[in-house]
């Protein structure tokens, strides 16, 4: 077939009518593990459902597609994956449909939706989905080598091999037709395992690869030529009315599927709010990873704090308060890039797809994503900032607490927004952390602490104005030294020196203090921006997709 339209209910198909009117579940489960069953269908419920349904409408079309795909005695139970204990392999499976069942399409499309399962789920499977196709819907199941009695559950059956069509038609009549063409089902064997070995390629030889492929255009040129003579290119035999097997109708969600009907989608800010909800409820049910993270950050303000601790009666020298200071700002914020760019690379999959689905748009993801994650990392800066400073004896002054504080909170969310961009930008895994590593590392190095900014030539002095770890440690440094007389002692002879003096000898007193907050706040929204754009056109596939 070279040529044509694709026709949906009497209209040409667009992205956007397909978007009104065809689900597609993929192969693989693309959902939150640390939600419930319910909490997973109500959330697509409020972004998915047109805005004329109450909220009393959402929740009863969630009970139905609990009811219809038998979900109720695992409905409060978490998704979970791999990883996080949840429901059988088979009840996820049927919380993907469910979610695309949600908004009730008239054509739902499964990607080997059995695959993973035991023959007992899937038959129970299939067999719900064989009811839902009784309920005005067009299910489309794409299978290898079903069971018998999976295959009896077929409506219609297309048998194809390499991309090419040998037969399409009723299910019940195929081993008819193919009696009729010379290759009749042996007796108590599966129709469906017996044609796909007939029509499959076999390439454990140069000799049976060119057998099988010879019987295989064979058969279809003859099937081709059988239903040359009909408009929809179905194989009919003659049937008795007697034959017709009455079918049971899907009752529990409503049958009137038009996918002409415009209805208004929920808005940005609705989209906003649930999404938000949803990112808050699914990370603070990990308990285990929000236990790490509380005690990585605990760990390493102790480890550097008991490390200067007990300098009460001999203030720290300036080399050792400086070191102290760029440690605070340069050491925590590389364990969060890995955590950012692994969670990031595990949702992209659900990412892509429901941008894809058209629940939401890429403004309400990114606003939702970045406030989603400010609980956890003001909690993770606190755990972090609050000890390390009193253990280390800084100056004790809330005013420059606070400031020293704020400069910390700010550097570490400037490298989560650096870490959260590198995931969208970069298709892989292995591509954003390797970039997040060498942009850290070059910021790591032209600091102003490895060698004097005074000293680098052209190259590394332009990148340590791009790097948040110099600004965070020239803002640090000003904090505890500026306005602040030091104390050397050289033998027996004592001098006091104005810390701005030794500030302005590491060229870490070019800009206010205030300057300085601002340009870590810029370099954020720089890297925001860039998340921005690279969800709004890259295509956030998973490495599988690529």
């Amino acid at each position: 077939m070279k040529s044509g339209q694709i026709w949906i209910n009497g209209q040409p198909s667009t992205p956007q009518l397909m978007r009104k009117c065809v689900a597609h579940v993929r192969q693989h489960d693309q959902l939150l593990p640390n939600l419930t069953v319910r909490e997973t269908l109500s959330f697509i419920a409020q972004i998915r459902l047109p805005r004329s349904f109450s909220q009393a409408q959402r929740d009863k079309r969630v009970e139905d597609v609990i009811a219809e795909l038998r979900l109720r005695q695992c409905a409060n139970t978490r998704v979970g994956n791999t990883y996080v204990r949840g429901v059988s392999g088979g009840e996820r499976r049927r919380v993907s449909i469910g979610v695309q069942l949600l908004w009730n399409p008239g054509i739902l499309i499964l990607d080997e939706p059995t695959s993973g399962l035991d023959s007992f789920t899937a038959h129970n499977l299939v067999r719900t989905l064989s009811r839902l196709a009784k309920g005005n819907r067009l299910v489309l199941i794409s299978l290898h080598q079903p069971r018998s009695d999976i295959f009896r559950l077929f409506d219609l059956v297309l048998l194809m091999t390499s991309g090419t069509p040998l037969y399409l038609g009723a299910a019940q009549h195929m081993v008819q037709y193919f009696t009729e063409i010379g290759y009749p089902c042996p007796r108590y064997s599966n129709p469906a395992d017996f044609y796909v070995d007939l029509t499959s390629i076999d390439r454990r030889s140069k000799e049976q690869e060119m057998a099988t492929m010879e019987k295989a255009r064979s058969l279809a040129a003859l099937f081709l030529e059988k239903v040359r003579g009909f408009d929809d290119f179905l194989w009919k035999a003659e049937t008795k009315e007697a034959d017709m097997v009455p079918y049971a109708v899907s009752r529990t969600l409503p049958q009137d599927t038009d996918c002409r009907t415009a209805a208004r989608m929920p808005g940005v800010m609705q989209q906003f709010t649930t999404l938000i909800r949803r990112q808050i409820s699914n990370d603070f049910r990990d308990l285990p990873t929000l236990l790490i993270h509380g005690a990585e950050a605990c760990l390493m303000s102790l480890i550097i704090g008991f490390l200067y601790y007990g300098h009460d009666a001999k203030p720290l020298s300036f080399t050792d308060t400086s070191a102290l200071l760029f440690m605070i700002g340069a050491l925590i914020p590389f364990n969060v890039i890995l955590d950012v760019v692994s969670k990031c690379h595990s949702e992209r999959s659900m990412l892509y797809y429901e941008l894809e689905d058209g629940l939401y748009t890429a403004g309400p993801y990114f606003f939702a994503k970045v406030l989603g994650e400010l609980p956890e990392h003001c909690a993770y800066v606190i755990i972090y900032g609050m000890p390390i400073y009193w253990l280390t004896n800084l100056r004790p002054v809330p005013e420059l607490f606070l400031l020293h504080f704020l400069l910390v909170w700010l550097v570490v969310f400037c490298c989560r927004a650096m870490a959260l961009a590198a995931s969208a930008l970069l298709p892989t895994f292995h591509m954003s952390s390797f970039f997040c590593n060498a942009l850290y590392n070059s910021f790591y190095l032209t600091a102003g602490f490895m060698i004097n900014l005074g000293n680098m030539w052209a190259v590394p002095a332009w990148i340590s104005n791009l790097s948040f770890l110099h600004w965070c440690f020239a803002g640090l440094m000003q904090i505890q030294f500026n306005g602040y007389p030091y104390t050397v002692q050289i033998g027996n002879l004592t001098l006091s020196v104005p810390g701005d003096k030794m500030v302005t000898t590491m060229d870490l007193n070019s800009h206010p203090l205030y300057a300085i907050y601002l340009i870590v706040i810029g370099i954020s929204c720089g890297f925001l921006f860039l998340y921005y754009l690279s969800l709004k056109f890259i295509k956030q596939k998973s490495i599988q997709d690529w």
